[in-house]
């Protein structure tokens, strides 16, 4: 069930993109001038890959993350999604089950380092790259919900924008999404 405290005329909205490629949101603005549709129903569209302000502010109604969490930046930025949204959805398979990002946790890190970014065929005199802006990779890459409380899935690689729009109405008329049939969707 819903909390009562989202039920009111603006739903607070923030999203962001973890360790994934960007198609999930690709999908939500595939929602086209259902965007337009969804804004006139009281979703206001605040911190996102899509917009200036990249940080939910505290109180949001609701956080969608996509992508699974793989470095210590982006586990920071799961926890401060769930520290600051009543509401959390995990969208895409990487963020719902850590998708092909978790490929990686079969090959140790310091030679899965080594392949990407020394012996590729394509490099000359490469170097791993480090520094404070860049994250520091976990000892194995997670689905959202391995790391934070996730309130709503949709999976998909990625999920229809049909899909999406179902549960960011339903969520504005205050009722439990629920996705089924060609809506719930494993690609």
């Amino acid at each position: 069930m819903l909390p009562q405290t989202v039920l009111t005329k603006k739903v607070v909205f923030a999203s962001d993109w973890l360790e994934g490629c960007a198609g999930c949101h690709m999908s939500f603005l595939d929602m086209d001038e259902r965007l337009v549709e969804l804004v006139q129903m009281g979703l206001e569209i605040t911190a996102s890959p899509i917009t200036d302000l990249k940080e939910p502010a505290p109180g949001t109604d609701l956080g969608v993350i996509e992508g699974a969490v793989a470095t210590d930046h982006q586990l920071a930025v799961a926890k401060m999604f769930r520290e600051r949204c009543k509401i959390l959805v995990a969208i895409g398979d990487c963020a719902v089950f850590g998708g092909i990002n978790t490929m990686r946790n079969w090959i140790p890190l310091p030679e899965l380092l080594e392949r990407g970014y020394i012996t590729t065929e394509s490099t000359v005199e490469g170097k791993i790259p480090q520094g404070p802006g860049i994250g520091k990779h976990l000892p194995r890459c997670m689905a959202l919900n391995e790391v934070v409380k996730v309130d709503f899935y949709i999976p998909g690689c990625p999920p229809p924008a049909d899909a999406i729009y179902r549960v960011l109405v339903d969520v504005l008329e205050g009722k439990t999404p629920v996705l089924d049939g060609e809506l719930l969707k494993y690609e």
